[in-house]
């Protein structure tokens, strides 16, 4: 009888264990974090140089001049594709007060990365969902000038 309680224990603590990690920030780095701050960058918030920066770095440019960290960040992504109507690709992102809904490939670059992220996919009725919320990304120009994979990361909670 012991053994069985101690069991259902144990099963319990894996399962509360569980879902305390799936609730938890995902970390990624490298080529993915840089992926993810320049689908994002160009609808941010971010001043127009550190857009310029960021989008210079994501088009292959790791000898920019810019010297300053950069962060990009929203508050909320939530991005849907569907398996029934193959056109509709569409994303919403939040920063702060401000909110860009997208439509087709810029739609579908975002929601392709969230997938390279690790962004688990949701889903009803023939839509299909990626959605994140509380994303930071941090690029440092100089550490991705010395090409060694380092100096892009980026934190997020899955899901809204």
């Amino acid at each position: 009888m012991k053994l069985g309680k101690l069991a259902v224990l144990t099963v319990s603590l894996s399962l509360a264990g569980g879902t305390a990690a799936s609730a938890a920030p995902t970390t990624v780095s490298g080529s993915t974090a840089l992926a993810l701050a320049g689908v994002v960058a160009p609808y941010s918030l971010l001043p127009s140089a550190e857009k310029k920066a960021v989008a210079a770095l994501f088009e292959g440019n790791s000898k920019i001049s810019y010297a300053k960290k950069i962060t990009v960040t929203a508050d909320k992504i939530v991005c849907r594709t569907s398996n029934v109507d193959i056109t509709a690709r569409s994303c919403e992102l939040t920063f702060k007060t401000t909110t860009r809904s997208l439509k087709g490939r810029e739609a579908n670059e975002i929601y392709a990365t969230e997938v390279t992220a690790g962004v688990p996919s949701d889903g009803a009725a023939g839509s299909i969902f990626e959605a994140l919320s509380k994303l930071s990304c941090t690029l440092d120009p100089k550490v991705i000038k010395e090409n060694a994979g380092g100096g892009a990361d980026c934190t997020f909670e899955p899901g809204n």
